[in-house]
């Protein structure tokens, strides 16, 4: 199963005790549990609680949980609650769960008045 889900899907996976200085370009989805020091241009990201990219991200989705000191480019962009995100935000559909740190501007990739931006609140607590 790849990082986004689907079946028989090939993706690449970080884990959590490895570091890469470097840019990373895949045509795959990418799952991240480690630390990036370098941008990021992939299908599909998938970034877990604990891992770290210092440097930009553009994928056609992006589902980020830890942090982020760089821009994102991204169709659709899910900012989990335990994100910390430093940098400028393009998108074309976006969810922002309550809890989660964005420093950086946001920008609907065609700049048109149809950006969708949905924001999920902590319910029950």
């Amino acid at each position: 199963m790849s990082a986004t889900g689907a079946k028989n899907t090939p993706f690449s996976m970080i884990g959590g005790d490895v570091t890469i200085s470097g840019n990373i370009s895949a045509s795959v989805d990418l799952h991240v549990d480690g630390v990036v020091e370098g941008d990021i241009s992939c299908a599909a990201l998938v970034q877990g609680a604990d891992s770290r990219i210092i440097g930009h991200v553009t994928a056609q989705s992006a589902r980020l949980a830890g942090l982020v000191d760089g821009s994102i480019t991204a169709e659709e962009l899910v900012v989990e609650r335990s994100a910390r995100i430093t940098g400028d935000v393009r998108y074309e559909r976006i969810t922002i769960e309550a809890g989660s740190r964005i420093d950086g501007h946001f920008a609907h990739k065609d700049n048109g008045p149809a950006a969708e931006l949905k924001l999920i609140a902590n319910e029950g607590a």
